[in-house]
């Protein structure tokens, strides 16, 4: 008898701990379109200084700095 319900609890307490476990959905928001290309993203308060939103030249412009001086170990200053 004991050793069942210690067996059920034990069972109950692995279902639970992998519950707790999974990841949630990563959905796109409400509104959110997944055919616009990357250069025109909306202008908010988290863009880049310098990059206009719609002009592809400036968003290539802006990566290839990006490239430069943000991921490049050779150039990087620590």
């Amino acid at each position: 008898m004991k050793l069942g319900i210690i067996i059920a609890f034990g069972a109950i307490g692995g279902v639970l701990a992998l519950a707790a476990c999974t990841e949630k959905t990563q959905t796109i928001g409400e509104g959110s379109r997944h055919d616009t290309p990357a250069f025109q993203g909306p202008a908010t308060a988290f863009t880049a200084p310098g990059w206009k939103a719609g002009d592809r030249n400036s968003w290539e412009q802006e990566l290839k700095t990006r490239t430069v001086n943000g991921q490049n170990e050779y150039t990087r200053v620590d």
